[in-house]
């Protein structure tokens, strides 16, 4: 896996290698914030993930996750600042996403 300097950084990367949707997170899926197409845990995989430290303020830790649904169909990416879900997420969401932090 490449390694990145700087959440931008990992963005921009993704997203020349086809990483083009942007989810976000919603009870027990992920959601395009676009199209509003939905998938759930055992729809998708995380084909890669990469964690960045805030070096001066801790709110600035966040994991990025490359997103690829299973049928090959969609590839994207799902922000998250780490260790701070919402008590909105599901348990099964929680644990897929916890694998790879």
């Amino acid at each position: 896996m490449p390694a990145y300097d700087t959440l931008t950084d990992a963005l921009n990367d993704l997203k020349s290698r086809g990483y083009t949707t942007d989810f976000n997170i919603q009870f027990d899926a992920i959601q395009c914030s676009t199209t509003g197409k939905v998938l759930s845990p055992a729809e998708f995989e995380i084909t890669e993930h990469y964690r960045f430290e805030g070096e001066t303020d801790p709110a600035d830790e966040s994991v990025v996750y490359a997103v690829a649904s299973k049928d090959g169909s969609i590839k994207g990416v799902l922000v998250s600042a780490y260790g701070m879900y919402s008590e909105n997420t599901s348990e099964t969401l929680i644990r897929k996403l916890a694998i790879h932090e």
